[in-house]
């Protein structure tokens, strides 16, 4: 899986072109051929079509599934990180990533008085959000839409999009800026080691020894820095994690609890009970119900 920690170089500025005032992308990938963890001097707009997993955003690790949109603000650090067993009939992942410099904001201003109170609003936000609700059916729609049009009609519709997103209130913070002390940078380390390895057994002594710590050291650390053990977190984001295939798929329970990083079954089946307060039978019949 790609692993991009500085700018990244596809949605560099030489992407934007005498015909083009920011950069489009629809793609239809296989789950590891998604970048992962980068930043960017530009805002990105990211919609997930097809696909779930486990996203860094600042100084937040959430779950995520198909049909949110996110949108970040420059030089926030940020990550994807999708889950192999979610995806679409031809095993693939699908999403739409719109990447805009703050020069462009700034120029719509300058050129279009009326544009002024919404790139206000939307330059204001300093903080990665989702969109929910009206706002959320909305940006959906308009950014499938993008996908077959041409060049102009592409900028009326981020221009609907930004009109959208600055007048709207319906938005959750989704991940913020942190300093970027050696504590942080290392809580952000062992955030990407536990998503790409809950799926299998981790001892206490493999996560210390990734970031430099001894095993006491290391529990201590990051029950200090997070007020949690690391093993909570972990079974947190196993359970998270087969909410999702539990919504989106038709895999056995059996074979997601293994998915997952649980060793037995009935292990996996009192840990869901604890954290989600009812058997993974039970969500997944009720999540039946409210998509049916």
């Amino acid at each position: 899986m790609k692993e991009i920690t500085t700018e990244n170089p596809k949605y560099c500025n030489n992407d934007y072109t005498a015909e083009k005032s920011f950069f489009f992308d629809h793609v239809h990938i296989y789950w590891d051929e998604q970048i992962t963890f980068h930043q960017s001097d530009d805002w990105e707009l990211s919609y997930i079509i097809t696909g779930s997993g486990t996203r860094v955003i600042g100084n937040s690790m959430e779950v995520f599934s198909k049909g949110e949109i996110i949108l970040i603000p420059p030089n926030l650090p940020h990550g994807w990180y999708f889950d192999e067993h979610v995806h679409d009939e031809e095993g693939k992942i699908e999403n739409i990533t719109i990447i805009f410099p703050e020069s462009f904001l700034k120029r719509l201003a300058d050129t279009f008085p009326e544009t002024i109170p919404v790139i206000e609003n939307l330059s204001a936000i300093k903080e990665g959000v989702c969109f929910e609700d009206e706002t959320l059916k909305c940006l959906q729609a308009i950014m499938k839409s993008m996908s077959e049009q041409n060049n102009i009609e592409q900028l009326s519709s981020i221009i609907n999009i930004f009109y959208k997103i600055g007048s709207s209130k319906q938005t959750r913070v989704v991940g913020a800026f942190e300093k970027q002390t050696k504590a942080n940078l290392k809580i952000r380390e062992v955030w990407r080691f536990m998503i790409t390895n809950y799926q299998r057994n981790i001892s206490l002594d493999e996560v210390a020894q990734h970031v430099g710590m001894n095993r006491s050291s290391f529990c201590t650390f990051y029950k200090r820095e997070k007020g949690e053990t690391f093993f909570t977190a972990l079974n947190d984001l196993r359970i998270e994690s087969s909410c999702q295939m539990l919504r989106e798929t038709n895999i056995p329970i059996a074979d997601i609890c293994y998915a997952v990083g649980f060793n037995d079954v009935p292990h996996f089946n009192r840990t869901f009970k604890k954290i989600k307060g009812k058997s993974p039978n039970s969500y997944r019949n009720e999540s039946s119900d409210k998509n049916g």
